[in-house]
């Protein structure tokens, strides 16, 4: 099912939304933040991955990198 969440995220040109329906997808929780930031966390995931903006912005590179990185952690 990860291998799959990989795959559906799409990580050029994406919307803050896509990146947070994976994360819900592959398991992580909102645990919340201030403002506009939301911070996920997952069990197998040694660091949150924080994603700040609205849902509809597109998403930064660094945090297409942060979402790809934390999705690979959780196959390990």
């Amino acid at each position: 099912m990860l291998s799959h969440t990989l795959a559906t995220v799409q990580f050029s040109a994406s919307r803050l939304r896509e990146l947070i329906r994976g994360l819900e997808t592959a398991g992580f929780v909102n645990r919340g933040g201030k403002g506009d930031h939301r911070n996920f966390v997952h069990p197998k995931v040694t660091k949150a991955v924080t994603i700040s903006g609205k849902l509809g912005d597109d998403a930064k590179h660094y945090q297409e990198k942060a979402v790809k990185g934390a999705l690979e952690e959780t196959q390990r």
